[in-house]
């Protein structure tokens, strides 16, 4: 079954805290936050110490995707918040597998992830040092973006490297999903869904999640 991780950027930071517990009520498993720092992305986005609020009423899983530059000097402080996994880019620094290692070292899961121009290949080398990979189905750093379809072909290139050398990993998607394509995702191989909008937004986030399971059901991922 897929896992759904709502992206925080979407919810109303009016809110913050009654947004997040409408997403965990309707059923989310993981709660999507990005960390952005201006560099990496244009956009900048919160801290740990948002993170670290938020967790105090949370048990959801904490997804955290930093993007940002150098993110070893900030691993400790996300895990001391409460991110149960955190995503590093694999654009964002010159050696991605020790940052991999330290947040392993930490207790959490480590993911790693990559824009979309660049290849699949260079996550083959790494699968070891990681419980999870992270496409990016949009250029990362804002939101309501379409889908770019090249993507798709990415997880499923990964998905079947991972088969066939026998790494069970999660794939995570991000950008641009919702009912209308998360069917050709999971049938790809994606089993961990990133949604802003579609969720936050929605007017019943129960029945929208219920939306993005049953295209799973009919689209299933062969993790």
């Amino acid at each position: 079954m897929i896992i759904i991780s709502p992206s925080v950027l979407a919810a109303n930071f009016a809110a913050l805290g009654k947004d997040v517990k409408k997403v965990e009520d309707a059923g989310a498993e993981y709660l999507h936050l990005d960390v952005m720092d201006g560099l990496f992305v244009p956009n900048i986005s919160f801290g740990a110490s948002v993170i670290g609020a938020l967790r105090k009423d949370s048990k959801m899983f904490f997804d955290v995707h930093l993007m940002i530059i150098d993110p070893d000097r900030y691993v400790e402080d996300f895990v001391k918040a409460g991110a149960d996994l955190i995503t590093i880019h694999y654009e964002s620094c010159e050696d991605p597998v020790s940052v991999l290692r330290h947040i392993r070292s930490l207790g959490v899961k480590a993911a790693v992830a990559i824009k979309p121009a660049t290849d699949v290949s260079v996550l083959y080398p790494i699968l070891s040092e990681i419980d999870m990979a992270l496409i990016m189905t949009v250029e990362p750093g804002f939101g309501g973006q379409k889908l770019i379809p090249h993507t798709i072909e990415k997880v499923a290139s990964l998905r079947a490297y991972a088969k066939e050398n026998g790494y069970d990993i999660d794939i995570e998607v991000d950008g641009g999903i919702g009912v209308d394509n998360l069917g050709l995702l999971t049938s790809a191989g994606a089993n961990v869904i990133v949604a802003g909008s579609s969720i936050f937004k929605a007017e019943d986030a129960s029945s929208a999640i219920a939306q993005m399971r049953e295209q799973e059901r009919l689209f299933p991922c062969d993790k």
